[in-house]
């Protein structure tokens, strides 16, 4: 991959280009067996003959629920830097935050798919390279930084667009070879900064670029307005969300245990979040969920549903996963239990734009920014050392310092008795 990578200027002419011959590309070194399987099947979605007028935007989101919230705020600048209506603008996302998709995109047009069989599955692929194709959009982008090529990259590709832009990815060598084959092939790469910029300043100087102009970072905010759920009686609660689809980043179940306790004594209710799947002591949530004013709703709860919880809790605990950054977007307390693989690139927010309602925890370890390769743990599914460090007094300040507010509004109970050290923050 050649490329030259000047990114602190707002022209075009300080923008990273890559390079590739065309015969390097009708027999590129370094492609894995699947890439090669795929490689015909894509070749005849891509040049699949599409004779309406090209329109419109495409953008290609591939992420996880909270990359996705994450991205959110920016989007809506999208329709100035580009020069395209808003409603002529499609998000190409997954179908894991398909169900919220109406309420959080608006007036956006959205279309889902499972990006992994999409990666995996032949006959999958191409129909939905053949649908893609179909769009026939005008403009294709993605600005994800941590991204896929064979996700992401080459659904900008097979879209056939006029204009293809995307920003510059984190590539190590066993992914150098992919994304030169789509890199060199795009109209225009943003340089978003070096890693471990926050996510959000990265989706904020992408649109930016394009635009000529400087819009300041900004979390997403979501209005999501909805009756209380009936399956909590009329008593203040805390939301604990003690999964993750990482088994590494979740905080030992027993400190949640501890915390739950600590707030059931104080006279919250405390309602258990997350999905079957996720492993932890079951007989342990068992024992907690018989206590008055616990509700054991893991596994019970659609993502809409999760929202309504969210919105009407007074806190949420939860580990770096989606629900977290979703809580966030809310507007709803939240304490967010952080782990160091690839710290300050998504957990925590920046300072400046980290929300009042917001608090991030974590013990700084010299291992931080390991990308989750860690070797301190014994096998795949042992929580990593960086999280399972997190004291649940540390926890438990920040819960006290949010909770306090809303226990004095509802006058149920009072702050917890707790040191008020600083807000832990990470600027960038």
């Amino acid at each position: 991959m050649e490329s030259s990578n000047r990114t602190d200027s707002m022209s075009a002419s300080a923008r990273p280009v890559i390079t590739s011959s065309p015969f390097w590309r009708l027999m590129p070194a370094g492609m894995r067996r699947r890439w090669w399987l795929f490689r015909p099947f894509d070749l005849i979605a891509r040049y699949f003959p599409v004779f309406k007028k090209k329109k419109g935007l495409l953008a290609v989101r591939m992420d996880g629920i909270g990359d996705m919230v994450l991205f959110r705020s920016s989007l809506d600048h999208y329709a100035e830097a580009f020069g395209v209506d808003k409603a002529d603008i499609t998000v190409l996302g997954c179908d894991s935050w398909k169900p919220i998709t109406d309420r959080v995109f608006g007036c956006y047009r959205v279309i889902t798919i499972d990006e992994h069989k999409f990666a995996r599955n032949l006959s999958y692929r191409f129909f939905v390279a053949l649908k893609i194709r179909w769009l026939a959009p005008k403009i294709a982008v993605c600005d994800s930084y941590l991204r896929r090529a064979m996700m992401a990259d080459s659904l900008v590709w097979l879209s056939g667009a006029d204009r293809t832009v995307v920003s510059m990815p984190y590539v190590n060598e066993p992914t150098r070879a992919e994304f030169t084959y789509y890199l060199s092939q795009v109209d225009e790469i943003i340089d978003t900064g070096p890693y471990p910029t926050h996510e959000i300043v990265r989706h904020f100087r992408f649109v930016s670029e394009i635009a000529g102009t400087i819009y300041a970072p900004k979390p997403t905010q979501i209005s999501w307005e909805c009756p209380t759920p009936g399956l909590v009686a009329a008593a203040p609660y805390v939301v604990i969300n003690p999964g993750s689809n990482e088994p590494g980043r979740r905080w030992p179940f027993s400190a949640y245990v501890t915390v739950a306790e600590k707030l059931l004594a104080l006279g919250w209710q405390v309602v258990f979040v997350g999905t079957r799947e996720e492993r932890w002591d079951l007989s342990m949530l068992q024992a907690i969920a018989r206590r008055d004013g616990v509700i054991d709703l893991t596994g019970q709860t659609s993502l809409p549903l999760l929202l309504d919880m969210i919105e009407h809790a007074q806190l949420v605990v939860s580990n770096d996963t989606g629900p977290a950054h979703l809580s966030i977007a809310l507007g709803t307390p939240t304490v967010v239990i952080v782990g160091g693989g690839h710290f300050t690139s998504f957990v925590p927010y920046p300072a400046a734009i980290t929300p009042n309602h917001a608090e991030f925890v974590y013990e700084q370890m010299d291992c931080y920014h390991c990308f989750w390769r860690c070797h301190k743990r014994h096998s795949k599914f042992d929580v990593f050392p960086c999280v399972e460090a997190i004291s649940v007094d540390t926890v438990w300040d920040a819960c006290a310092r949010l909770i306090g507010e809303s226990a004095d509004k509802n006058h149920v109970v009072a702050q917890p008795d707790s040191a008020q050290p600083s807000r832990p923050t990470a600027s960038l």
